[in-house]
Order: structure tokens, then sequence, then C-alpha cells
């Protein structure tokens, strides 16, 4: 199974187990991303060919910084985790906005 199979199945298990709280996010506004040992921060703009979500991670203050562009179209989302911890992050596309809501990823 390829990662980006993997991704979509585990982010779709994610999804349906239930609604939490998310949190809208405009263009350019920095959101901050706790994920444990890692954290970092995560944004996006506005381009032709969907939402550029530009999220740089880093572990503690000394890690190397690790950055991610996810580009989304309506609809879409992209969860992060690390596999220490069995809740995440999911930024989604919701039509012209874009939502920032903690997942849990934990899957039996």
């Amino acid at each position: 199974m390829s990662i980006r199979s993997t991704l979509f199945t585990t982010a779709f298990l994610i999804a349906t187990l239930g609604t939490v709280h998310a949190e809208s996010l405009r263009p350019i506004q920095a959101k901050s991303i706790d994920l444990g040992d890692v954290s970092g921060v995560a944004y996006y703009t506005v381009e032709r060919d969907g939402f550029h979500v530009v999220t740089t991670l880093a572990q503690g203050e000394a890690g190397t910084p690790v950055r991610v562009v996810s580009v989304l179209a309506p609809g879409q989302h992209v969860v992060l985790s690390t596999a220490s911890r069995t809740s995440g992050l999911e930024i989604s596309r919701q039509g012209d906005r874009v939502l920032v809501r903690n997942a849990s990823s934990a899957v039996d």
C-alpha cells in the first residue's frame, strides 16, 4: 500500500470517529501546532491550483525543522500526527474555509 493510500485511509478513519470542535483559519494566519515532542506552525495561501497549507515542524528547540506543503481542494484534508501520540491534528478545506481540529489517530 502506498504512503498516499495509507494517509488517505487513516484520514478517512479519523474523520469517521466523530465530530470535534474545529477552528477556522484565515489565509496567512499562523496556527501553532503541538504534537507532544514535535511542534511548529501551519498557515495557508490561496493559489490557482488550491489552498497551499504550509506546515513547519521540529522536535524540541534543537530539532531540524521539516517543512511540508499540502495542496487542498474542496473536501480534502491532511492529518498530522506522531507515532508516540494517539491524537493528531487535522487541517481540512470545506469550500473556501480551512478548518483545524484535534483528531484521534488511534486506529485498532
